[in-house]
């Protein structure tokens, strides 16, 4: 089964449209949930009156903040689930109205009369770290720290990172030529089909069940149970077919309001389901940065120091991105050798919507950044960029950032993906070809790297059962957002078990009471985390089905094989017994029965992984790094400064691909979303910090007939430790596209383009050297 392009296990119901969401289920009695969220940035909260909004018909209750006045976090607890006193971010949460109908529920909200002190707005990490008062969180340093954390209230930062290998002062002096690069990129969307929804209540014997569109249920379970004082076996979270998460839906917020929107009302159920426009704005966004890169080599181009500042826009609150910030300053290099890095990396508090995961988890980012400046210092040295990147691509036996040792297995070969991109992009015809007097035509090519910074002790879990007729079911924690994992993960387990795929089955719905445990999906991990741990179970079967299967063919259970839906003698393959029989133990024929069910039990916990040492950076962040090279042709008019996408390439060294046509998809997918997000996504800001553009209409994401031709290859380094060698690649495709799109434009135009997104209007003031700004 590896190797092949098995259909997803879930496609059919799909596209007939009878696959089941969060926000399908419906049941006689469903009460609604409502979101009251601020108008306003920064502000103090003077009084909050409901007393209107509770008398109108169908309102079963309104809960605010002061009704729980808890702290909330994965990294440290700033964020309040209902604001508490204070505004910090347009669209935050400030009340929850429920009722019997939708319509009902946000009509009540007009009603509800809220008071503020206008503060001033924090726009910009620039201005945050000016130290403009009133401060964002005046009382930062109270407030507990999950993780070991530096803030400092004074600059609104929440954690610094520090990264600083080798000697940096050497470095420089080393450097013949150095090159000063600044970019920056604003907040954006996940834009998932599916907005956030959620359902919650509270039943008769008092357990708690939440039904959620999230990457993330046990960590739904451990915040409610944390915040809420509650047992774990007192809550249950169920996960259907989640409709694109992108790294949104592995945030839990919506959950905690369904909890006590449903305790509010006596237990019942109450659905919560986002708008589009707040899904935009109240709900966690993609993470805005900006950063200057100083890149010093010698004449010949051999990379000799990097030092870089990467100032990450939190927005309102943490969330991840204090560990987005630390993920970024771990691998700011880029997939190349570097001998002296010096990186400071903030996490910076603004009064924008704040940040969580998102595809690539910082790695994008940081691409932007050195990608650019390598291509700048190409120009200075007036060397090939492709041969530049040639000469410096790391490789075994190099150390990354935190001078984590890089071997055969946790790193691929950068440099065959560069050749072959060069190769498909036909960068010997002319990086720039002029088409006609306005007309230009230009290539750009970027590398990158990816690893996640998962915790060290990351577990997964992977349950088997059998069938009488001999198929076989697949239990995980892993949720199915869109990835195609789960069908993967079938394939993992038809191998391993030696039958055809459509013996498989796979339960799509995560249930957090009966399902293993996963630490999250995300990270694009899922394969390595829960495809160890189907194998750790499918050797586990085939140890039980051995060892009943042995006193039935009266041989011992060295001497026996599992294939085709049968135990057989190797020797002698003709002396078997159904798959369906040993599963439920064996009887013989005067009814003695021996074994019993088997039941394959897997585990897997990340190994050899240590904590990044807070001063110097040093440390095993990750388990390996994907790396790959991508290249973009356009065509810009130099007239109107329009352009059009024409072919956008990448060449990603994943290992062995378990299902090509899956991966494929993943891979242009990414590649997609990295340019939509380039070329055009960004959060408008007004000056009181109010989105201008929180809905499609005016948030433009790449529509279908705007996509250019892909192509999409892979070279093949087995990571040893992985599931038949695959590396992770759901994330990869998206990683480099913003600086490739930028690298390929900047010679079109003829200017340096380090500002995201790229609209045309864009390249036309950096042509006529008019600033941007996005606020």
């Amino acid at each position: 089964m590896i190797g092949k392009s098995v259909p997803r296990k879930e496609s059919e119901n799909k596209v007939t449209g009878t696959a089941k969401y969060t926000d399908d289920f419906t049941t006689a009695g469903l009460l609604y949930a409502k979101i009251l969220t601020s108008p306003h940035a920064h502000a103090n909260i003077t009084s909050i009156d409901s007393t209107k909004a509770e008398k109108l018909p169908g309102v079963r209750t309104i809960i605010t903040g002061q009704d729980y006045p808890i702290l909330t976090g994965s990294a440290i607890e700033d964020r309040p689930i209902l604001a508490i006193d204070k505004i910090r971010y347009f669209g935050e949460p400030i009340a929850i109205v429920v009722a019997d109908s939708e319509y009902e529920a946000q009509e009540a909200c007009k009603y509800i009369d809220v008071r503020y002190e206008l503060l001033p707005v924090i726009h910009t990490v620039h201005e945050a770290l000016a130290g403009i008062k009133p401060f964002i969180h005046e009382n930062l340093l109270q407030y507990y720290q999950v993780k070991k954390m530096a803030p400092n209230p004074k600059q609104n930062t929440a954690n610094h990172i520090k990264i600083r290998k080798g000697n940096i002062d050497k470095g420089r002096k080393l450097s013949e030529v150095t090159v000063n690069v600044d970019v920056s990129l604003p907040p954006s969307d996940h834009a998932a089909m599916e907005t956030r929804s959620v359902r919650a209540e509270i039943v008769a014997n008092g357990q708690v069940h939440i039904h959620s569109s999230s990457q993330a249920p046990f960590a739904i379970k451990q915040n409610i149970c944390k915040y809420f004082m509650l047992n774990e076996s007192d809550v249950i979270v169920h996960c259907p077919l989640v409709g694109g998460g992108f790294g949104g839906k592995a945030a839990v917020q919506l959950e905690l309001l369904a909890y006590v929107a449903s305790k509010a009302v006596g237990g019942r159920l109450v659905s919560l389901t986002n708008t589009r426009e707040d899904d935009f704005v109240t709900s966690p966004v993609h993470i805005g940065m900006s950063a200057n890169v100083k890149l010093g080599a010698t004449k010949t181009g051999k990379f000799k120091m990097c030092e870089i500042k990467f100032l990450f826009d939190a927005g309102a609150y943490v969330d991840e991105s204090s560990d987005i910030t630390t993920t970024a300053a771990t691998n700011c290099t880029g997939p190349y050798n570097i001998d002296h890095v010096w990186c400071d990396s903030l996490c910076v508090y603004t009064n924008h919507t704040y940040a969580t995961s998102f595809r690539g988890y910082g790695h994008g980012e940081l691409t932007f950044a050195i990608e650019r400046a390598i291509d700048t210092l190409a120009n200075k040295l007036q060397i090939d960029s492709i041969e530049l990147r040639k000469l410096n691509a790391i490789k075994t036996g190099d150390t990354t950032p935190t001078q984590a040792p890089l071997t055969k297995s946790n790193i691929g070969n950068t440099l065959k993906c560069i050749q072959r991109v060069k190769e498909l992009i036909d960068w010997k015809q002319g990086e720039i070809i002029h088409l006609s007097d306005r007309i230009v035509r230009a290539k750009g090519i970027s590398c990158l790297w990816k690893t996640s910074l998962s915790p060290t002790d990351a577990t997964s879990g992977a349950i088997i059962t059998f069938n009488q007729d001999g198929s076989i079911n697949l239990h995980v924690g892993l949720v199915e957002i869109g990835q195609g994992t789960k069908t993967v993960l079938a394939q993992i387990l038809a191998e391993s078990m030696k039958v055809d795929i459509s013996k498989i089955h796979v339960k799509m719905e995560v249930d957090t009471s009966v399902s293993p445990n996963h630490w999250k999906t995300v990270a694009s991990t899922g394969i390595y985390m829960v495809g160890n741990a189907v194998l750790d179970a499918a050797e586990n079967a085939k140890k039980q089905l051995k060892v009943t299967a042995s006193y039935a063919l009266r041989c011992s259970p060295d001497q026996l094989e599992v294939g085709n839906s049968q135990i057989y003698v190797k020797h002698d393959p003709k002396r078997f017994i159904n798959l369906g029989t040993a599963a439920f133990g064996y009887k013989y024929s005067n009814g003695n029965a021996i074994g019993g069910e088997v039941i394959g039990q897997g585990s897997f916990i990340m190994h050899h992984l240590t904590e990044i040492d807070s001063h110097t950076g040093k440390g095993i962040g990750g388990p390996e790094w994907t790396v790959g090279a991508q290249a973009v042709e356009v065509e810009l008019d130099r007239k109107t400064f329009s352009y059009k996408i024409k072919k956008a390439i990448s060449v990603i060294d994943a290992g062995k691909i378990l299902n090509p046509k899956a991966a494929r998809g993943q891979v242009t997918g990414a590649m997609s979303m990295g340019l939509s997000w380039a070329s055009r996504e960004g959060f408008i800001y007004d000056d009181n910090g109010k989105v201008e553009n929180n809905q499609f209409r005016t948030y433009k994401t790449f529509i279908f007939d705007e996509q250019p031709e892909y192509i999409v290859e892979f070279i093949s380094t087995p990571q040893l430790d992985a599931p038949y060698g695959a590396r992770p690649l759901g994330e990869h495709g998206i990683i480099g596209m913003p600086a490739a799109l930028a690298n390929s434009l900047s010679k079109a135009a003829g200017v340096s383009l380090n500002q995201l997104p790229l609209f045309p209007e864009t390249i036309w003031k950096h042509a006529r050297g008019e600033a941007i700004d996005y606020k």
